[in-house]
């Protein structure tokens, strides 16, 4: 009698049976965890259904009781309607946004895996098997995938069959990589890129899932560098000018206006690429096409009342006081790089073909491959290839009718939808989940003697001036002159912002892909502080700013600040800073690396280890700035500095 045995790796079922191995395939499959593999907030909201929010109208919040008031008139149901930009929230639209956080890539696994080529370097999809298999079912919250092949980077030499961090997540009990969807296309297997990947992480302890929780350790930076073709990304590194890597005049492309002009030489452009990649610190990511290494820190996503959104507060207009914008921003164009090239010339001051050219001309897959001596255009060649060539760029979107022009609801003119939804419906539906997310509570000891004490430092320190109110935050972008963190982040949308202009959208009613005709309404951005939109995209005469963020879950998103540079480790001697801790394999212990935040002497610590790394200074990360100390030199006690910090660790 033969027996079979079954395995899922990756969203790929393997049939062992004797020496055969057959695998069935099942495409799309991404990892979404079942309330058993939740770790879940102590208290769950009693909140009746009549005061749970029914409907978003442009970030104002109809409950229950007032749409049933409202509804029954004429002028109730205008103002609630789709073709007035209402957003249902009900079950389904939660549903939805629980679904798409977890598995909804847009088809980015096009851009990541045949153009960027992210796993077809020395990490493959079969390495990525093979270690979730030797978990056994444990779970980890930083998959080591062995190397496929030896490869030299930056000047540092990645043997075969060494195992690296990537950061990935994979809960206990699970044979999946959270956010890391496996889809089946074109006769083989490729990897997707979904929310949960950066938004969600698994708790050290118990292996389970923390829904909103910062993945603190995710090694983007490496996890690119490896990739085949990372010149794809190559606008938000340190390279200055094209036309340093030009070698061979004789590989050149027709400009749009008409001129011939020389591409880099890929080999020399790629490593120089990856080099700055290598030096990306781990739970960081670069979201900004300004030839500037400055990853931001990875943010989480217990995001009511944290509005505006992101490290800038960019995202401030449209659904969800903006939540939606930022959700876009994500895959409309994070996610794909082939989305800016109508608009190079004005974001990146280069020509669209050669910018698409540069990023093609070493695409992994030969699909995707652009031959400059073909004699055709860059643009046509793509047009050929595009999987989606009804809208700009390979991911699944639709163009909005200020296209290629940036707004305030999109960087690039692109609303993210996949076919057979609604407008934006996605991004709202993750916005809607999102907003129902709650932090877990801290595993600290606290007594209500500190609370209390904590809670009256926390106001005789003025902490509470910026983080006021229920969610901890009074909302404003701060300048950058006045905050004193690292500079460069706040001005990283700078060119974005010059290139804006109204924002305007589809009703969110509207079928994907869109017909001819369709509503078109204004976003409302009456009530928006344009000083503050300014700070938001260092415009201008201002230099940038960073806002607020909201305290609640602080426990979950060590280290601080949005470089992250402020991290101290369960050794306050030797872990300090990036280079003390997450670069040396090591998380960042919320309470140490808080104190650092508020302690003066610990902080210039921290700042002098991450000075000391070379690697951290070319991606731009210090620890400075935000110097509001509750210490002795601002006549507080060493008791009073740790109730606060036990405080804000336990806000809820």
């Amino acid at each position: 009698m033969k027996i079979k045995k079954w395995l899922v790796v990756l969203g790929v079922t393997f049939s062992l049976s004797g020496a055969s191995l057959h695998y069935y395939l099942k495409p799309g499959y991404a990892f979404i965890p079942t309330d058993d593999q939740i770790l879940k907030p102590e208290t769950e909201t009693s909140e009746k259904d009549e005061n749970k929010p029914a409907y978003d109208l442009w970030g104002r919040t109809f409950s229950q009781k007032e749409a049933n008031e409202l509804l029954p008139t004429e002028e109730g149901r205008r103002l609630l309607s789709p073709k007035n930009g209402a957003v249902k929230i009900d079950e389904n639209l939660l549903k939805l946004g629980r679904k798409a956080f977890y598995e909804e890539t847009f088809g980015n696994e096009v851009f990541l895996s045949d153009i960027l080529g992210a796993f077809n370097g020395p990490l493959k999809i079969k390495n990525f098997q093979k270690a979730i298999k030797e978990l056994n079912g444990k779970g980890t919250t930083n998959l080591r995938v062995e190397l496929d092949e030896t490869v030299t980077i930056g000047g540092k030499t990645f043997n075969r069959g060494t195992k690296v961090d990537t950061g990935f997540d994979v809960a206990k009990g699970s044979n999946e990589v959270l956010g890391l969807p496996i889809v089946s296309s074109e006769g083989r297997l490729k990897v997707g890129l979904s929310c949960a990947a950066c938004h969600a992480t698994v708790d050290a302890v118990n292996k389970m899932v923390i829904e909103g929780a910062v993945n603190t350790d995710a090694n983007f930076g490496l996890l690119l560098a490896l990739g085949t073709n990372t010149s794809a990304y190559f606008a938000r590194t340190e390279i200055a000018s094209l036309k340093e890597y030009i070698k061979n005049l004789d590989k050149t492309v027709l400009t749009s206006e008409g001129k011939e002009e020389p591409l880099p030489d890929p080999k020399a452009f790629e490593a120089a690429v990856d080099e700055s990649l290598l030096k990306w610190p781990k739970g960081n990511f670069d979201i900004t096409s300004d030839f500037i290494s400055n990853p931001t820190q990875i943010p989480d996503s217990f995001t009511l009342g944290d509005h505006s959104y992101s490290w800038s507060g960019f995202a401030t207009a449209g659904p969800f006081k903006g939540l939606s914008a930022l959700n876009n921003a994500v895959h409309a164009q994070g996610s794909d790089l082939t989305t800016i090239t109508e608009a190079s010339r004005a974001l990146l001051g280069i020509d669209k073909e050669v910018y698409l050219g540069t990023i093609l001309q070493n695409a992994a897959s030969p699909k995707y491959r652009y031959e400059p001596n073909k004699g055709m255009k860059p643009s046509v060649f793509f047009a050929k290839v595009d999987p989606t060539p009804d809208v700009p760029g390979v991911n699944k979107a639709i163009k909005l009718p200020t296209y290629p022009r940036s707004s305030l609801i999109s960087p690039n003119g692109l609303i993210v939808s996949s076919p057979r939804t609604k407008v934006g419906e996605q991004n709202n539906a993750m916005s809607a989940f999102q907003n129902t997310l709650v932090p877990p509570k801290a595993p600290i000891k606290v007594s209500d003697e500190e609370k209390n004490l904590g809670k009256r430092v926390f106001k005789q320190a003025s902490c509470i001036s910026c983080h006021a109110g229920s969610y901890y935050t009074n909302n404003q972008i701060i300048p950058v002159e006045e905050i004193g963190t690292e500079p460069t982040r706040a001005r990283g949308l700078r060119k974005v912002g010059e290139f804006l202009t109204d924002p305007v959208i589809y009703s969110p009613d509207t079928p994907v892909p869109v017909p001819k005709n369709a509503q078109v309404i204004k976003v409302p951005t009456k009530g928006l502080d344009p000083k503050q939109i300014n700070l938001a995209f260092g415009i201008g005469n201002t230099q940038g700013g960073y806002k607020v963020p909201s305290l609640l879950g602080l426990y979950w998103s060590a280290p601080y600040l949005h470089d992250g540079g402020v991290a101290v480790g369960a050794n306050t001697k030797t872990q300090l800073g990036m280079a003390g801790t997450l670069n040396k394999g090591s998380f960042p212990d919320p309470f140490n690396s808080l104190r650092a935040l508020v302690d003066k002497n610990l902080r210039n610590q921290i700042i002098k280890a991450n000075k000391s790394s070379e690697d951290l200074m070319k991606a731009n990360v210090t620890g400075e700035g935000h110097n509001y100390w509750v210490d002795a030199s601002t006549g507080f006690s060493a008791k009073e500095q740790d109730a606060l910090i036990k405080y804000l660790l336990t806000l809820e």
